[in-house]
């Protein structure tokens, strides 16, 4: 972030925002809105910052110092981001402390004598809590532990005491317990939610069933990973006489279980998704309803939310209806399986004999589908995925490229035609809804993508640019002449290309996130007018609130919630999933590497920055920073109009995009960061040009 200058700012009024602390101290705050006067975000000291914890709501005044500069000083800490800590618990002279494992949590946590350990009351209330043998605060020293904030202090150290000890930080199982509490993620479920799961019976009602459409007669089946425990979707495919194409889309009906204001509900709402790490989840829904009596499984009465849906050659609906309805899934089919059938495989062809011409049907459904929605612009980012690898022991082994399939698309098409026409449904019928909304690229950041791509000889915006600079400042010209096509024929001219993974990269980079919203304002990557989350209720509470507005106007009524707090809320929850998800991919690659290091690699520079470049390994999707200060042979500057660093004396030069040999120097545990160096230069692509140097 950078430091910004006010031009005649108010330095008296108050400015709410959220503050992000940085590693070194100093912070910035994001205001809620844009500030007039202001450019960008707010700087805040070090001795400022320390009044606040990193992601605390806070209000500051704007204070102009030397040469003018704007700077904030915190007056008022309106919410607290931690109400716990954890870290590790170290036994000091001076008294007993917690070292958050946030490092952008400045603050040690005092723990009072009488606060190191657990209260038995509290242990005894806690589902699934880890066990850990300490009997004295100095066995304590060194674990990781849980702490609850009694006083925050004004801007002194923080009081907490221990509330879990969790173990040491290398124990088995203990990163993804510390990233859990990091992040606040709700994963023991109340007492009073579990009576609950565990008092609905496991049998339907037959009254239940004679007011539904029954498809248990139809071959209906699950395809999922194989290592999934939960089918939110069931599908079934048939030609019409027509010509036309039958699509059938049944997802569990969780809100049958789930009734608004239950425990279960609540706790639901406050979870918001569920979460996946390598090797366990953090569920949004009890397991008994998870993986029982709301999970798609096979050969059992399963009360669904159909989707009926008649699609032509083109494929465009031109009918669909929806419904309560009943199935009994034929089989729990898995990618690699349905892949195998379609690619000809003997011994599954026969296996699934019954289901062969049925799969062939959904595949030239799926085509038809996909060719549709690349007419209308949608863009397919299909960048490699990392895998984590485990033996038996739950070691990590190595990471490799996720497998994607004919399968993996084939259901991605069919949830996707789903979700859009319950999104159409209901929005022409004009009742509040929750959609699934993909905004506009920012020109800013679309300008930034372009002085890469034109390195490398491609242009997103072409002739028709929405952006330009003038005099330094980027001015938006015609946002309105960027469009998902533009992203959709640049993928398709990179494919297959050397520069492809980091310019798709690089693209996406480019694109803002998506989010829940109550108000349409379409999805930019699908490129479509209206869609939402229908068909995953088990793990995202946002289809569950869907469900319900769709049964609702089945029924004639309107649904009534805040929806855009549910969809505020529920954005929240996601990013916070996938932040937590994110770092501990990153954290277990970087205790992998640790037995690597004197090793060599094959990488692919894919940012540069002031102080290095960093470059991520060749099929291993592990990134590491190479300082520029080990750059022998030359001194060497970064130039930030070409994004480039360059050598003084022999202006040899490293870009992004540029294919490097380096050796992994070090492995930064605490940082959780990798450090290489470089071996080899062997060149990169931009413009066709392909250097060979050493």
């Amino acid at each position: 972030m950078a430091q910004h200058k006010a031009r005649g700012a108010k330095v008296s009024k108050l400015i709410e925002g959220r503050l992000n602390v940085h590693r070194d101290g100093y912070a910035f705050l994001i205001p809620d809105k844009l500030v007039p006067g202001v450019e960008g975000d707010v700087y805040i000291t070090k001795e400022e910052a320390h009044k606040a914890m990193h992601g605390d709501r806070v209000a500051i005044r704007l204070k102009r110092g030397d040469r003018g500069r704007i700077s904030g000083e915190i007056m008022q800490v309106v919410r607290r981001a931690h109400p716990t800590v954890v870290g590790e618990f170290r036994v000091r002279p001076r008294g007993n402390f917690v070292v958050p494992h946030e490092d952008r949590i400045r603050q040690w946590i005092e723990i009072p004598q009488g606060m190191e350990f657990p209260s038995k009351k509290a242990s005894a209330n806690r589902v699934g809590a880890r066990v850990v043998d300490v009997t004295t605060v100095a066995d304590l020293d060194g674990m990781i532990v849980n702490t609850e904030i009694l006083d925050f202090g004004d801007g002194d150290r923080p009081i907490g005491r221990v509330t879990e000890i969790l173990g040491k930080a290398d124990d088995f199982g203990v990163d993804v317990e510390i990233l859990i509490r990091s992040h606040h993620i709700p994963h023991e479920f109340p007492e009073e939610v579990l009576e609950q799961a565990r008092s609905i019976p496991s049998a339907i009602p037959e009254a239940e069933l004679a007011r539904r459409r029954d498809f248990r007669e139809l071959a209906i089946v699950t395809i999922d990973g194989e290592t999934a425990r939960d089918f939110d979707d069931a599908v079934w495919v048939e030609k019409l006489p027509n010509g036309n194409f039958a699509l059938q889309v049944h997802i569990a009906d969780v809100s049958y279980y789930v009734r608004p204001g239950s425990p279960i509900d609540r706790e639901a709402l406050l979870r918001g998704t569920s979460v996946y790490f390598p090797d366990r989840a953090v569920p949004m829904l009890p397991l008994e309803l998870s993986t029982d009596q709301c999970s798609l499984r096979p050969h059992e009465d399963r009360l669904v939310l159909s989707a009926l849906l008649e699609i032509d050659k083109r494929g465009d609906v031109v009918s669909q209806d929806f419904m309560r309805g009943v199935i009994r899934s034929a089989e729990r089919m898995t990618y690699t399986a349905v892949h195998g059938v379609l690619a000809g495989d003997a011994e599954l062809r026969s296996r699934y004999a019954p289901l062969v011409s049925r799969f062939e049907l959904m595949q030239k459904l799926a085509l038809i589908l996909n060719k549709k929605r690349v007419r209308r612009g949608s863009i397919d980012f299909d960048l490699p995925e990392p895998l984590l690898e485990f033996d038996e022991f739950g070691e990590m082994t190595g990471v490799t490229r996720a497998p994607r399939n004919d399968a993996h698309r084939l259901i991605e098409e069919f949830m996707l035609a789903a979700n859009e026409a319950v999104a159409s449904h209901i929005e022409e019928a004009a009742l509040p809804m929750i959609y699934r909304i993909h905004e506009r690229p920012d020109p800013k950041r679309v300008l930034e993508f372009e002085e890469v791509a034109t390195q490398f000889g491609y242009s997103l915006v072409g002739g028709g640019a929405p952006v330009k600079k003038f005099r330094g400042e980027v001015v938006a010209l015609d946002n309105e002449k960027l469009t998902s096509r533009n992203y959709q024929k640049l993928v398709a001219k990179i494919e297959g290309k050397p520069e492809e993974r980091i310019l798709s990269y690089l693209m996406l980079r480019s694109l803002k996130q998506a989010r829940y919203s109550d108000q349409n304002v379409g999805h930019f990557a699908l490129a479509a007018k209206s869609y939402t989350h229908f068909t995953s209720p088990i793990r995202r509470y946002p289809d569950l609130i869907v469900h319900r507005i769709l049964k609702a106007h089945l029924d004639g009524k309107e649904y009534e919630d805040d929806l855009h707090e549910i969809a505020d809320s529920s954005s929240k929850s996601e990013r916070r999933a996938a932040e937590a998800e994110r770092e501990l991919v990153e954290w277990k690659k970087v205790k992998f590497m640790i037995a690597h290091v004197g090793e060599e690699f094959d990488g692919l520079i894919i940012s540069t920055q002031r102080f290095g470049f960093f470059v991520e390994l060749a099929e291993m999707f592990i990134e590491g920073l190479v300082p520029m200060d080990t750059l022998q042979g030359d001194h060497y500057t970064y130039h930030e109009n070409t994004r480039k660093i360059i050598g003084q004396r022999t202006r040899k030069q490293f870009s992004i995009g540029d294919k490097v040999r380096v050796l992994l120097d070090r492995v930064d545990g605490v940082e959780k960061r990798l450090q290489f160096s470089l071996i080899q230069y062997k060149g990169g692509s931009p413009g066709g040009r392909v250097f060979q140097r050493r």
